[in-house]
């Protein structure tokens, strides 16, 4: 099976697939102190009884992207091994100033769109930052907005107000909250809703123009179920969409 492995800030998201098929799948805390022995034996409580025959990783956290390569020569010598850096295989042209700034994910997820629904589109991907990639007709990553994330925000918010606290992440039974904590959770569920809602309307703008077509709003990353049916611009939800690029890369280079 193939493994593919999603490091990000807050989580690292794994999991096995037999051909096009996503078998497994596990989310796992992501420390970037863990040793590469540290981290061998989280991967042996997971995938011990599978057989792996590839293995498929993008990170966004230089030192655990460190580890990990030590972990492979190490536990995965005769795995083959594709890590989304520069001189990988995409197919994804990067129409930006920099490319060297674009996350790994992001190209990941752009593929994988393109790939499920076409384009244009528009990857909202909810995670330690909301990341909006605009993806073109053609599968081109054409760029996109970066916002501070939904838990980020809740932490400082609470960090900051002396009164205020840290509350349960749903969607509640009012806009207008009774108590501080409804208030608390309909300032966050609707807020970050409305944030979502005005980016994705003003950057769909910019693409009608240009490619005469209204974009596919695809919602993915592991806070995206509390706004996914709450923002009204979003039209999918892929939970595995980093997943899927990550399979669909490695075959690319395989």
């Amino acid at each position: 099976m193939l493994l593919t492995i999603d490091v990000g800030n807050t989580n690292t998201v794994l999991g096995t697939f037999l051909g096009e098929d996503l078998v497994h799948s596990w989310r796992v805390k992501t420390d970037p102190r863990s040793t590469a022995d540290e981290l061998w034996l989280q991967m042996r409580a997971l995938v011990e009884d599978i057989d792996i025959t590839g293995i498929s990783l993008c990170s966004t956290v230089p030192a655990v992207l460190r580890e990990m390569r030590t972990m492979f020569d190490t536990y995965f010598k005769n795995v083959p091994t594709t890590i989304v850096e520069p001189g990988i295989k995409t197919g994804v042209p990067l129409l930006v100033d920099n490319p060297k700034e674009i996350g790994a994910d992001r190209i990941v997820n752009t593929l994988a769109a393109h790939t499920l629904f076409g384009g244009p589109a528009i990857v909202v991907d909810f995670g330690t930052s909301t990341n909006l990639d605009v993806v073109s007709p053609k599968g081109e990553f054409l760029g996109g907005a970066l916002a501070p994330g939904i838990e980020i925000s809740v932490d400082a918010l609470a960090q900051r107000a002396a009164q205020l606290r840290k509350v349960e992440l749903i969607k509640p039974k009012s806009v207008i909250g009774k108590n501080t904590v409804e208030a608390l959770q309909s300032g966050t569920i609707y807020g970050f809703a409305g944030q979502v809602d005005g980016l994705v309307s003003r950057i769909s703008e910019e693409l009608e123009v240009q490619f005469k077509e209204a974009p596919t709003v695809i919602a993915t990353g592991g806070l995206a179920p509390l706004i996914f049916g709450v923002a009204d611009t979003l039209d999918e939800y892929e939970p595995d969409l980093t997943l899927i690029g990550l399979r669909l890369i490695h075959e690319r280079n395989s």
